[in-house]
C-alpha cells in the first residue's frame, strides 16, 4: 500500500470516534491543511467533520480490542500515525518503524495511575494491563512526537515531547447565554463513579429545584446502578442521560445552563490532574462546581469561576443557595462572568493548537515544515 504524504492516519483500538479529544487533534491538523483519516469505533455521523472515517472492527469485548491492535497498525495510510489508545502504542511503533512512518505517541492520561481506578484490573489481569501500560509508556517515549495532555502526564522523557493541554475548541463549543429559568445543572464526559456519578445524583435527590443534564457514555460497571437509580429515585425525572455524543452535539446542552459539575474523586490518575471540563465550562460561560483536586482547586481560584465541594451535600447547598436567595444568585452571576473573562485571556487555545499542527507539519513536509 502506497503511502500518503501529508497525511495523518488516526488510530484508535478503544476510543469512539465521538471522543472529543480526537476532535481537537483532527480539527487542528485539518486548519493546517493536512488531511486526516480515522480509524476508530462509532459512527461516521460522530466524527470531526472533514476527517476520512473507518470504522474499526470489531466490538467492544477483549478479544475484538486485541484483534484491532494487531490489524490497525497495518490500516494506516499516511506518512504519519498519531495513536490514540496505549495497547495500540507498542504493535504501532514497531510496524511504523518496518514500513518508515514517523509515529505520534497521544498520551492523554497516566496509564499506570488510570489502572488502579479500574474495578477490573486486579490478579492476573491486572499484571497484564501493567505490563502494557509500560510497555505503552516506552513506545510513547521513542515516537516521533510525543503529546501529552499535561505537564505531569508521562513519560517525562520522550525523544520529542509536546504537551498538549485539553485547551477548549471553540468551533465544537454553544455558548451557555442567558439563564433558563428553570436552574440546570451539566455533566459532559466519562459517565462512571470516579468521575462523579454518584454524587451527582444525591446531589439531584438534594436539589429539588434543578434539572441536570448528563451527557456521555455510562461505563458498564455502573450501567447497573443508573437503571435501578432510575426506577427508584425521587429525582428521576429530573435528571436525563443522553448517552454519549459528538462534542458539537453534546455542547448543545450547555445553552441555557447555569453550571458545569466536575466532581472528580481524587483517586491516583485525578489527584493531580486538570478535567478539560473545566477549561470547557468557562470556555461556555458556565460556573463551574468541582470537587477539591489541586488543580481544580487552583485554576478555580485564578479564574473566578466557581466554588469546590466533596459531599452531595455540599454541592446541593451550593446550588439550592443560587436558585433560592437573591445575593447567592448575583454571586453566581459573577461566578459566570469571571469563568469567560478568564477563558478569553487565559487559555490560547488557538497558539497551541497550531503550534501542534507545525510540529506535526515538520514531520508530514520535512522540507517545507508546514503548507
Amino acid at each position: 500500500m502506497a503511502l500518503l504524504s501529508g497525511h495523518v492516519t488516526i488510530l484508535s483500538s478503544a476510543d469512539n470516534v465521538a471522543d472529543a479529544r480526537m476532535h481537537r487533534l483532527t480539527n487542528s491538523l485539518l486548519r493546517a491543511n493536512i488531511s486526516v483519516d480515522i480509524w476508530a469505533l462509532g459512527h461516521s455521523n460522530d466524527a470531526p467533520k472533514g476527517a476520512t472515517f473507518h470504522r474499526a472492527p470489531g466490538g467492544k469485548r477483549k478479544f475484538a480490542r486485541v484483534m484491532r491492535d494487531l490489524i490497525l497498525p497495518f490500516k494506516a495510510a499516511g506518512s504519519v500515525v498519531l495513536v490514540v489508545a496505549p495497547d495500540l502504542l507498542p504493535i504501532t511503533y514497531l510496524v511504523t518503524k518496518l514500513r518508515r512512518q514517523k509515529m505520534i505517541a497521544d498520551v492523554h492520561e497516566d496509564y499506570v495511575q488510570l489502572l488502579k481506578d479500574r474495578s477490573w484490573a486486579k490478579g492476573l489481569v491486572g499484571f497484564l494491563a501493567k505490563i502494557i501500560a509500560k510497555l505503552a509508556t516506552v513506545a510513547a517515549a521513542r515516537a516521533d512526537l510525543t503529546t501529552v495532555a499535561d505537564s505531569q502526564v508521562p513519560p517525562q522523557k520522550a525523544k520529542n515531547r509536546f504537551v498538549l493541554k485539553n485547551l477548549p475548541d471553540y468551533s465544537l463549543l454553544t455558548n451557555s447565554g442567558d439563564m433558563a429559568p428553570e436552574p440546570r445543572a451539566i455533566y459532559v464526559g466519562d459517565v462512571r463513579k470516579s468521575r462523579g456519578l454518584q454524587m451527582m445524583l444525591e446531589t439531584a435527590e438534594l436539589s429539588p429545584r434543578w434539572h441536570f443534564d448528563i451527557v456521555g457514555n455510562i461505563s458498564e460497571s455502573d450501567s447497573e446502578f443508573v437503571a435501578n437509580w432510575l426506577k427508584v429515585s425521587s429525582a428521576k425525572d429530573r435528571v436525563v442521560f443522553h448517552g454519549r455524543l459528538a462534542p458539537q452535539e453534546s455542547w448543545k446542552f450547555a445553552q441555557g445552563a447555569w453550571v458545569g459539575l466536575t466532581l472528580l474523586e481524587p483517586t491516583p490518575a485525578f489527584v493531580e490532574a486538570v478535567p478539560s471540563k473545566l477549561y470547557e465550562y468557562a470556555a461556555t460561560g458556565l460556573a463551574t462546581i468541582s470537587t477539591s483536586l489541586p488543580r481544580c482547586v487552583e485554576l478555580l481560584k485564578q479564574s473566578g469561576g466557581g466554588l469546590t465541594a466533596d459531599s452531595a451535600s455540599d454541592v446541593a447547598k451550593i446550588l439550592n443557595g443560587w436558585s433560592e436567595d437573591n445575593q447567592q444568585f448575583l454571586k453566581l452571576v459573577k461566578f459566570r462572568e469571571s469563568a469567560l473573562s478568564w477563558a478569553k485571556s487565559a487559555l490560547n487555545s488557538d497558539e497551541q493548537y497550531a503550534a501542534f499542527a507545525h510540529a506535526v507539519g515538520k514531520l508530514t513536509f520535512p522540507t517545507t515544515t508546514s503548507r
